[in-house]
Formats: C-alpha cells, structure tokens, sequence
C-alpha cells in the first residue's frame, strides 16, 4: 500500500485540526460571504481550493526531484519541518489572542470571488511552506513514488480544507458574528493549534521510521 494505515490515521485528524484553525483563507471565505451571500463564499472556497493544489503540485514536483537525485534530503527536510513546526507552535501560544475578524472583501461575483481565492492563496508564501514542513512528514520513498504520496496527501489535506471553507463562507452570516465577538474562541483555537503542532514535530522527532 502506498499510504499504510497507520499513516493516514493520524494524518487525517491531524490535517482536519490543522484546517479548522482560522487564518488568512478562511476568513476571505468568511469575509466574501458576508458581503457577497452564500454563493461568493463558497466559490470563494473553491478558489482558495485551486490555489492549494498548485501550490501542492508545484512543491510535490520540487520534492520528488530533490529525492531523487538526493535522497538524505528529505532527511533534511523533516528535521527543518520539525524545527518550523515548532516555532509555529510558538507563535500560537504567544499570540494574545487577538479577536477574529472577517477579512475585508470588496463584493463580488462567484466568479470572481473564486479567481480572488485562487490569487488570494498562491499570494500567500506561507501556504507552501507549511506544505512543505507538514507533508513530506508523512512521505517514506521506500513505499514508491514520492511525488503521488505527496499528491494523496495533499488532496486530502485539501479536501477537509475546503469543506470547512465552505461551511464558513456558506454560513458567513451568522459565523462571521459569532467569531467577531469571541476573544475567547480565538485564543482557544490559538493553543489548540499549538499544542497539535508540537505533538506533531514531537512524534516526527522520535519516529524511527522517518
């Protein structure tokens, strides 16, 4: 099997916690609900959607090469993931926990609220290196092509992604008030996520197998 079981059960509820913490892409979702319905944010989501499978295929096309022709570089590679997960971990518990807040979007089309998510996330230079640092964790090239387990894995992370994106953008309305008044769900997000990033890069430092 290419992904082995035991991979994927804690690949998914980790990428599944990883998705529902906020951030730039779901509040655009939410911010495009709000001012453009229902329709405009999940078409926003879908865009936010297309944007994260370039930026997959692209860093996936890069990985495989560097395998290839280097193997101890994903070696490499999973210690620096290691180490940036880490400090994301720090920046979370640090944070104050600030309100969250609808990103500003002007209103717009659902045509153009999807082309603004896709430019929305290939702008966002965060995007592929947290696909970077947080996939190839999960990859062993003893098992075939690195590039299609990354792809797997990419799309999975993805598809969770999208559903909560579009759950936010399809119920902006009512979410957008709820989030916007609670300092408290921020910052209880904020160590959640924390505290999922540094058991991730805790049991990625002792994993005898990566």
């Amino acid at each position: 099997m290419l992904i082995p079981i035991e991979t994927l059960l804690i690949f998914i509820p980790t990428a599944l916690a990883l998705n529902m913490t906020p951030g730039n892409d779901m509040l655009f979702c939410l911010g495009q609900g709000i001012k453009s319905g229902p329709r405009a944010g999940l078409a926003a989501s879908f865009g936010i959607a297309t944007g994260a499978m370039i930026h997959t295929l692209l860093a996936g096309l890069g990985l495989a090469a560097v395998v290839t022709a280097h193997p101890v570089a994903l070696e490499v590679l999973r210690w620096a993931g290691i180490g940036y997960l880490v400090w994301l971990a720090f920046q979370s518990f640090r944070d104050g926990g600030g309100v969250l807040k609808p990103a500003k979007t002007a209103p717009a089309t659902a045509m153009k609220a999807w082309r603004d998510g896709i430019v929305v996330n290939l702008l966002n230079p965060k995007i592929i290196v947290f696909v970077l640092a947080f996939i190839p964790q999960f990859v062993d090239p003893a098992r075939g092509s690195v590039l299609a387990q990354f792809l797997i894995l990419g799309v999975i992370l993805n598809i969770g992604g999208t559903i909560i994106n579009c759950l936010v953008g399809g119920f902006a309305g009512k979410l957008g008030q709820f989030l916007s008044r609670s300092a408290r769900l921020a910052r209880t997000f904020q160590i959640f996520t924390g505290c999922v990033f540094l058991a991730l890069a805790a049991r990625l430092a002792f994993d005898k197998r990566a």
